[in-house]
């Protein structure tokens, strides 16, 4: 892109479902059993414990999607004859280089194409939409250059509100992306009360739970899928990423999951007398990792799109790690490991438990990585969907 033909910036506010109050998550204000939930967003900033410095597992999960998101931004661009101005969002994009990872694969693909059949290559206009809490100045550090990279003109804007409502205005969007965001929840499953001394679910949990979840996810995610189908054109296409499992019993997760080893670090602030145990057993994470047939269920039932692809792959929170940790032994790998998990969960467990407790419990989380480095069964894997607005 020449000099003068650089993008513009801005930034623009979301209402909420249905003209409905709630608060920032979309969830009608039910806060109050999990206040903590008012705290959800990702840690800010370009420090070491950020999300920024400590998101290199998403963005292998973004390159590992790359083959479905280029298919899909070729065939929507063929589908709607190469319309001149595309609107793409990246939805739950957080802060840092990686949705401008997405972003730049898209506009590249969209003129590599336009250029193999003699185009000239469309407006497009680049929303990222996280929670208002989200540290977009980070993100916004990377939109010069960004808009600098390409061919035609590129427009990126900040649309702040939760995608479990409306964002844009209807029939607006070409494409939409949401990379590990969806397996987030837009507030803690109600009826958890008997999952004693964990923060998500195990084998050990009443099967209650897992339906309390299940529900919940059921919930978001075709309120999810119900808000995009009014957002998208006809034959947009929209490309998901998230946490997963493996179909199994519903209730499983392996020794070394990453929730797992958070609530055995919890336990040991219990028994060292730093953390109370009812602490930890009104602290639940308001997340969820589907399986295939859970995903493709709801879409179906929605009813709105149509599933163009769905691949899993093996999920590893070992990818977290530089390639260097590995000649530095368990320990540093560990708190690669940790630190990934800090950076998505601290402002929570600060909301919760306050601040004096993280470092240690985070310490602890990183000693268990390094107990449980050699786990062969793991439980959960990456789901990839491509899916058109039908």
């Amino acid at each position: 892109m020449r000099e003068e033909d650089s993008g513009s910036i801005r930034f623009i506010p979301s209402s909420l479902s249905d003209g409905e109050e709630g608060d920032k998550h979309g969830n009608g204000g039910k806060t109050d059993m999990y206040p903590f939930i008012g705290a959800f967003s990702m840690t800010g900033g370009d420090g070491e414990n950020s999300y920024a410095s400590n998101s290199i597992l998403q963005r292998k999960v973004i390159e590992k999607a790359r083959p479905v998101r280029v298919k899909s931004t070729k065939e929507m661009l063929i589908g709607l004859d190469f319309p001149p101005c595309v609107k793409v969002a990246d939805l739950g994009c957080s802060s840092g280089q990686n949705t401008f990872l997405v972003m730049s694969e898209i506009v590249n693909t969209i003129n590599a194409l336009c250029q193999e059949r003699g185009r000239d290559p469309p407006e497009v206009d680049c929303c990222l939409n996280d929670l208002p809490d989200n540290d977009f100045n980070t993100t916004f550090k990377f939109a010069h250059f960004f808009c600098k990279t390409g061919k035609g003109l590129c427009f990126v804007s900040g649309v702040p509100g939760s995608f479990y409502s409306r964002l844009f205005p209807s029939k607006s969007l070409h494409f939409v992306n949401s990379s590990y965001s969806l397996h987030w929840l837009s507030e803690v499953p109600r009826g958890l009360k008997g999952n004693k001394g964990s923060v998500f679910m195990t084998g050990s949990s009443p099967r209650t739970v897992y339906e309390a979840y299940l529900n919940q996810f059921r919930k978001d995610f075709s309120l999810f899928l119900r808000s995009r189908s009014e957002e998208m054109i006809c034959d947009g296409r929209m490309v998901l990423t998230l946490i997963g499992r493996n179909a199994r019993d519903p209730l499983y997760r392996d020794c070394c999951h990453f929730w797992t080893l958070l609530s055995k670090s919890l336990l040991d602030l219990v028994h060292g007398g730093i953390v109370r145990e009812e602490e930890v057993d009104s602290f639940n994470v308001p997340f969820y990792d589907p399986d295939e047939g859970e995903v493709t269920e709801i879409i179906r039932n929605e009813g709105s799109f149509k599933i163009g692809e769905l691949e899993t792959h093996e999920f590893d929170l070992g990818q977290s790690r530089d390639e260097g940790d590995y000649m530095l032994g368990r320990d540093k790998s560990g708190e690669r490991e940790a630190n990934c998990i800090r950076a998505v969960s601290e402002p929570m467990l600060v909301a919760h438990f306050g601040q004096d407790i993280i470092d240690t419990l985070f310490t602890k989380y990183a000693h268990h990585v390094s107990q449980h480095s050699d786990c062969l069964r793991k439980s959960t894997v990456t789901l990839v969907l491509s899916l058109i607005r039908k």
